[in-house]
Formats: C-alpha cells, structure tokens, sequence
C-alpha cells in the first residue's frame, strides 16, 4: 500500500514505524492521564510503558523468528528488518506481560488493578499499530474478486489487517466500558485475553501468510486457543478468591 511515507535524503519513513510511534505516544498520553485517578504517578506510567514497548516489540520478534526459523537462516538480515513486518502479538503478550508482572511489582503497586488499568490500551496500541501493518502490505489476507488492491502482492486480498484493527478497536472500548461495572480485579484483563484471543482466531481464517498444520489451523490459532484456555483458567482463579 503504502510502506515508505517519504525519504530525506539517506533516511527513510516507514509508514510501519510511524503508526508504531503514533501508537506508543497515544497509549502512553492517556493511560498516564487515566492513571492519575488512581493515585498512579504519570512518571511511573512512561516507564512501564517504555519498558513493556521494547519487551514486547523483542518478544514479537524472537517468536515470530522462531515460527519462520527456516527463513531467517536463509535470509539472516531479515532478522533486523522490522519495517517488512513480522511481529507476533502472541510472543509479544508473553514477555510484555512477564515485564510488566515485574515491574509492578517493583513499583508496589496494586497489582491486578493496574493490569485492568492497562489492559485497554494494549488493545488500543495493537488497533493503531495494525493500520501500520495494512500500510505495509504485511500481515495480508487470501486472495478475494472483491478486497482491497496490494500492489506489493498485486493482486486483491482480504484486507485482514483492517479486520484485526476494526476488532481490536472494539475491544478497546468493549473493555474501558466493562472497567466501570466490573468488581473483581484482574477481570478485565482476562476478558481482554478472551476477546484478543478470539478475534486472532477468527481473522486467521482469512489469512494467506501461515501454513495451516493440523485441522488446517495455523500455529497462530493453536496459539490463540492457548492464550484463551490460560484467561479462562485466570478467571476461575480470580473468582475463586473474589465469590
């Protein structure tokens, strides 16, 4: 679509970067602003957000690296090309998560309280961060007589990115709605792995850039399907010791 925004002179735009960047600051502006309410330091925010940011951007890559190791022993300087795409939002829950578990922590704060605090914004960082990915022609769906025209696959496809942006958009609002009514904390955390989970699963179906493996499912909806038994698990934990 639209990959490079523009260059001057040896540095180069990517539109991938950009809606990233864009991603970060907006997330990081109103989760700040929201946290205050909670008696949370803005300070305190940025940093987590900084930290979580460069944990699950690693943890995207390295899992997404794993996934398609065959191609990256071929091709070692894909490695470093982020702006090709080729980040895994599942890698990037793991290790994002698993930072921000330690960080909160460190900081003593209140601990499933500011995972609900957060857990809309990281539905709203991957909506804008998947406009990107439609700019950049990665993440593409199954050829259709209808989709979108991609000139990089020149052809028109299923434009699965949108699917996963609109969805997540969704959610973002699905679960600030949710934060105000829900009395158990840690709650709105699990149904953000609920819902993020589902939708993966479902847009996977129109997706052209997995192999399908076993039931003709890709490793990302087994994955999904992972992600969405551990919040059901969460769940029953939290409202075992929240009745």
């Amino acid at each position: 679509m639209f990959p490079i925004i523009c260059q001057i002179g040896p540095v180069t735009i990517y539109s991938y970067g950009v809606m990233m960047a864009i991603s970060v600051i907006v997330c990081s502006v109103l989760l700040a602003r929201e946290a205050v309410h909670y008696k949370i330091h803005p300070d305190i925010i940025y940093d987590l957000v900084f930290w979580i940011v460069i944990s699950g951007i690693m943890g995207a890559r390295i899992f997404y690296i794993l996934l398609n190791f065959q191609f990256f022993i071929t091709n070692p300087l894909e490695i470093i090309m982020i702006h090709h795409g080729g980040l895994s939002w599942q890698g990037s829950l793991v290790i994002g998560t698993a930072v921000a578990v330690w960080l909160i922590k460190r900081e003593r704060l209140p601990f499933l309280l500011t995972l609900d605090l957060m857990a809309p914004y990281i539905a709203l960082g991957q909506a804008i961060g998947r406009i990107g990915c439609f700019l950049n022609g990665c993440c593409y769906g199954r050829e259709v007589s209808w989709g979108i025209y991609f000139p990089v696959h020149d052809a028109r496809l299923h434009p699965t990115q949108l699917y996963m942006s609109a969805a997540l958009f969704a959610i973002f609002f699905i679960l600030k709605r949710f934060r105000n009514f829900s009395k158990t904390p840690g709650q709105v955390l699990v149904l953000y792995f609920i819902l993020a989970s589902g939708q993966r699963f479902i847009v996977e179906f129109f997706r052209a850039d997995h192999e399908p493996l076993w039931l003709n499912l890709s490793i990302y909806q087994y994955v999904a399907l992972g992600i969405l038994a551990t919040g059901l698990f969460v769940n029953t934990l939290i409202t075992r010791r929240n009745p």
